[in-house]
């Protein structure tokens, strides 16, 4: 028997839908969804914020992606991407890093360029996509203290469009390192309940996942 019931599971879940060919529709289905199921929110691409926002009228919050999925454009470009969405209604922001400038060793950079958008959106929640699959340990444990310097709500392992996903090591390396300082998303190939309820018990605050729903309706 499961120690969470189906509304605790789905109230930590970011109900996604990032694919480039999402059409209105679907995402409109997703708001609907959002709503019946009592998500945490829902995790779409920043043209759709307007329009998403407008249909849940406060009812679901809205996430959004920036600098998706590369990372790799310049700062001030994340900045308007970000300050854009909240204009158009956007509750929470995911974000992530120039894993290049990590990897070059340019903390200050990176920590910089968080701050940054942090400072775009204000106070509304920021999540930060380290894109673990391409980092080292080292470089994941030094990304806990960068992203909670920076000032960011969240951690978070992965756009779901690179080599891989969330992994429980991740997030119990995420767990380890950030010790309370920041929350914890694991996002990317969830595809089980268990998967779920293990990420949640190794310390994830929210489930970044598109399949959610239709596994625990």
């Amino acid at each position: 028997m499961s120690r969470y019931s189906r509304e605790e599971i789905l109230s930590r879940v970011d109900h996604t839908l990032l694919k480039p060919e999402a059409t209105w529709p679907q995402v409109k289905a997703l708001c609907d969804e959002a709503m019946e199921y009592h998500t945490a929110s829902v995790c779409i691409n920043t043209c759709y914020v307007r329009q998403a926002a407008a249909y849940l009228a406060g009812r679901v919050p809205v996430c959004c992606v920036v600098g998706f999925p590369l990372g790799a454009m310049d700062t001030a470009s994340k900045c308007f991407e970000a300050k854009t969405a909240v204009a158009n209604g956007a509750d929470e922001v995911d974000m992530v890093i120039n894993i290049g400038r990590l990897k070059n060793g340019e903390y200050d950079a990176v920590r910089e360029d968080i701050a940054a958008v942090k400072q775009a959106i204000g106070d509304k929640v920021l999540k930060v996509i380290i894109e673990t699959c391409l980092l080292t340990d080292e470089e994941k444990e030094k990304m806990c203290d960068l992203v909670v310097e920076a000032g960011a709500d969240f951690i978070k392992t992965s756009t779901g469009f690179s080599t891989a996903g969330a992994t429980f090591h991740d997030i119990e390396l995420f767990a380890r390192c950030v010790r309370g300082r920041c929350k914890i998303k694991a996002a990317g190939g969830i595809s089980t309940v268990e998967d779920m309820e293990k990420f949640l018990d190794l310390g994830a605050d929210r489930l970044g996942t598109s399949r959610a729903v239709k596994l625990l309706k």
